[in-house]
């Protein structure tokens, strides 16, 4: 058994770096069994181990990447939660267009559905949204349309590399710990990230290991609901990673009335993209609308983009009653190559 699943089991001493750097030489050198693959996953989902060994497992997976230059994408902001807590729809996600409406500059990472029935990636695949596949296109992107989908390469292929030893054993039963680090798991360039937290992620652990990160601005956003999503409904709390805690009671930045039923996804997948669509020209709802705001507006302020929340709110409102927020999708949408099935599989058209 390798050191670093001993480590995670008994509990005792910080799992360290070279310890983690051997596991992943021998992950790749395919010497370690699917066995031990499992017993890891399984040890993570169970319990996060303290953010001494957390650092040191994610310093361990960045320095096999390729340094991207700092602040190459200045003025640009992460989007992306752990996921879990009260069911809704895709808050991030709509937040994330409609905040670029209103000028900023937004990198949305995230995953298909571990805890959820559709994860961003499912619906953005479902809306002809196309994820970027390296971080050139990424820039591209963002240089085009003021919003970019990163995908996978942003994550170590380590994860990859474990995947592929458990199977036929899917990554899903360990969602709870790939949603509660991926959010520090992405890599990016980007000025700032805002993370929502839910109630059954760790947020001491996460708490701790934010701290840690340096170079970016990182808000941990939380509320007395559940959600990882900012709510006017809701007493929210913003843990920064310099040590701050900005507190807004409910109704203090949106009027506080609602609850979740307005904030319900489909039940009907296929439908999603209509809904989705709704949600972005303000007409699934205000208490829908007002959310969607309210979390755009914290990309703006947490991006530095617009520093005053009632500025912001005011700006992002905008963006929906205007119809830029749809119309952005819509473009992004139209501009993507089209996927057909054909008899011997599928064709991409241009």
């Amino acid at each position: 058994m390798h050191e670093a699943l001993i480590g995670l089991l008994e509990r005792r001493a910080p799992v360290g770096r070279e310890t983690w750097r051997s596991f992943w030489d021998q992950l790749g050198d395919g010497e370690l069994d699917r066995a031990q693959a499992l017993a890891l996953l399984a040890s993570l989902t169970t319990g996060l181990p303290g953010h001494e060994t957390l650092r040191a497992l994610l310093d361990s997976l960045a320095e096999r990447r390729p340094a991207e230059e700092a602040g190459r994408w200045a003025g640009t902001v992460n989007v992306v939660g752990t996921g879990g807590g009260p069911r809704t729809f895709n808050i991030s996600t709509a937040s994330a267009f409609v905040a670029a409406a209103a000028g900023v500059r937004v990198v949305k990472t995230g995953s298909r559905a571990y805890t959820s029935s559709l994860g961003s990636v499912d619906l953005l695949e479902r809306l002809g949204v196309r994820l970027t596949s390296s971080y050139d296109q990424t820039a591209e992107t963002l240089d085009r349309y003021g919003i970019a989908f990163a995908g996978p390469f942003v994550y170590p292929v380590q994860l990859t590399r474990l995947a592929r030893t458990i199977a036929p054993t899917s990554m899903k039963p360990f969602g709870r710990f790939l949603n509660a680090l991926g959010p520090f798991l992405a890599d990016l360039p980007v000025t700032a990230q805002i993370t929502g937290v839910s109630a059954i992620a760790p947020l001491a652990e996460l708490r701790a290991l934010a701290t840690t990160v340096t170079g970016r601005t990182l808000w941990l956003t939380t509320n007395d609901r559940g959600a990882d999503e900012l709510l006017g409904f809701a007493d929210n709390t913003i843990h920064t990673n310099d040590g701050r805690e900005l507190r807004f009671p409910a109704g203090q930045l949106v009027r506080g009335d609602g609850g979740f039923e307005d904030l319900q996804p489909v039940t009907d997948p296929a439908s999603a993209p209509a809904h989705f669509l709704s949600v972005l020209d303000g007409t699934a709802g205000d208490v829908a609308t007002r959310t969607v705001c309210l979390n755009a507006a914290a990309l703006s302020v947490a991006s530095g983009h617009t520093p005053d929340w009632t500025k912001a709110l005011a700006v992002t409102e905008e963006a929906v009653r205007s119809g830029a927020a749809r119309d952005l999708a819509e473009r992004i949408r139209a501009a993507a190559p089209r996927t057909t099935r054909t008899g011997t599989g599928t064709a991409t058209h241009g």
